[in-house]
Order: C-alpha cells, then sequence, then structure tokens
C-alpha cells in the first residue's frame, strides 16, 4: 500500500491537477522544485488527496504553491505524463487534468515544492524552459500559437 503513494516507481497512475490561470495577458507559472521536470517552468499543481474533488485539489494547489486565489472553472487539457527510467521501468506515470483557473487574489511567490513563481506573457515563455506538457497546454487554449 505504502508504493502505491510513492511519486516514483507508483504501482498504480497517480491523478495530478493543474491550474491554468491568466490574468492581464499573462499566464501564472512555477519553477519546479522537484522531480519530474525539476528546474523547469510549468502550470502549477499537484496530486490529488483521497476524499478531494479535483476542482478542490486544483484550487489547494495553486494556493500552496503560488500564494494566488482562484476561481476553478473549466477543463482545458488531460494529457499521461509517463517516464520510464534506463531499465524500461515506470518512474513516473500521472495522469494530468488541467483545468482553467480565475484569478481571484494574490502575488506570485514559490511555495510548496515551487521555487518561484510569476506572471508571464507569451514572449516570455521564449526565454524560458518550460516544460512540454504545460506548453501543449498552453497552445491547446490559445495563449501561445501552434507551431
Amino acid at each position: 500500500m505504502e508504493q502505491e503513494l510513492n511519486k516514483i516507481y507508483p504501482l498504480v497512475p497517480r491523478i495530478g491537477v493543474g491550474g491554468i490561470t491568466i490574468h492581464e495577458g499573462r499566464v501564472l507559472l512555477v519553477k519546479r522544485g522537484a522531480a519530474p521536470n525539476r528546474g523547469q517552468w510549468a502550470i502549477p499543481g499537484g496530486t490529488l488527496q483521497l476524499g478531494e474533488t479535483l476542482q478542490e485539489c486544483v484550487a489547494r494547489e495553486i494556493f500552496e504553491e503560488t500564494g494566488i486565489t482562484i476561481k476553478v472553472g473549466v477543463c482545458a487539457y488531460v494529457f499521461d505524463y509517463l517516464e520510464r527510467d534506463d531499465a524500461g521501468q515506470v518512474k513516473y506515470h500521472f495522469v494530468v487534468v488541467d483545468y482553467i483557473g480565475e484569478y481571484v487574489s494574490g502575488e506570485p511567490k514559490g511555495g510548496d515544492d515551487a521555487e518561484e513563481a510569476g506572471w508571464f506573457k507569451p514572449e516570455d515563455l521564449d526565454k524560458m524552459t518550460v516544460a512540454k506538457n504545460s506548453l501543449a497546454a498552453l497552445r491547446e487554449i490559445g495563449f501561445l500559437k501552434t507551431g
């Protein structure tokens, strides 16, 4: 049972969420402080807890990682994050559900497992190392141009 709770080498896929929050033409991103994708900028989010709805998880994780309070909107993007080690064993397996977040209040600051947090314009992302799934989600909702 304990291994099921592990993020690394899990027995079953984990459920993750993200909050795509755009305010005044800028998107809220965090610099990840933990694996996977440590050091990359990404849509803030985290792992669903037992007894918590997806929407409750999004609001909680955004606040914990950024200090921003949001109103959770519609589901915008869903993807699998699957990473194997050199031996082919599943190291990480998340099914991630990204929701649109409507900014309510707060100033971004890194918290929990986020090293930094901030608001970024589309052109800012060209100069940053952004997780590929975050870029795909931002293209899907039209924040970034495709291509």
